[in-house]
């Protein structure tokens, strides 16, 4: 085992935006199924844009968050400790706006959540 947080850190990556895509054969939701591709692309695009993709931030696709809703898929960022369900693809640009700043200005910055800890 071998810890590389520095290196991760000396090249500037701050943040990981974890989106569900897991599909399953189940009477259960899966994000698969409540657009989690689509969100997925979104959240890359959304930082494409301000060029931040894979700069700054990662973005994984990721198996079950444990946030499963049929309304739309689970996105964590990290370490935010940020957590959300029901993320459909239009909900990404105010999602990274309000978690990253209007240009993604706020990346490496600690999230509300972690503020008490």
């Amino acid at each position: 085992m071998e810890d590389r947080t520095d290196e991760v850190r000396e090249h500037g990556f701050t943040d990981h935006v974890l989106v569900c895509t897991n599909s399953r054969d189940s009477e259960y939701a899966a994000c698969a199924e409540a657009h989690g591709p689509a969100v997925y692309d979104a959240v890359k695009s959304w930082l494409r844009d301000r060029g931040v993709f894979w700069s700054h931030v990662y973005v994984a696709e990721t198996s079950c968050l444990g946030l499963c809703s049929a309304d739309g898929a689970a996105i964590a960022i990290h370490p935010r400790n940020r957590w959300y369900s029901d993320v459909r693809p239009e909900d990404v640009p105010e999602l990274l706006r309000d978690e990253f700043g209007e240009e993604a200005d706020a990346l490496g910055q600690r999230g509300d959540a972690d503020a008490s800890n």
